[in-house]
């Protein structure tokens, strides 16, 4: 499902204990239950890096559960770049490490 309210898009990468600790999980659970779309995914860095669409409101809302993670994560940055909203992704999904 595309989102015709995206006015805008978060591209982020987490920085921290965040792999092998169900942060892709969380992160596609909350983009579905905020209506974003988009996609998580692991980087062979120790990363996770994510790109969602949706309203700014939402994102906000993203990007501050990002900086606490999961339970058992701990995340020591969120790098974000803001970007306009492309509209190709339908759904959040969780894709292969890159």
């Amino acid at each position: 499902m595309n989102q015709p309210d995206a006015d805008a898009c978060l591209h982020a990468t987490v920085r921290g204990r965040v792999q092998g600790v169900g942060f892709r999980a969380f992160v596609q659970q909350w983009g579905v239950q905020l209506r974003l779309a988009g996609w998580v995914r692991n980087r062979w860095d120790g990363t996770v890096e994510l790109m969602a669409e949706g309203s700014r409101e939402n994102l906000e809302k993203l990007l501050n559960l990002l900086k606490i993670g999961p339970r058992s994560s701990s995340v020591q940055h969120v790098d974000t770049e803001w970007l306009a909203p492309s509209g190709e992704f339908i759904g959040f999904s969780v894709r292969r490490t890159d």
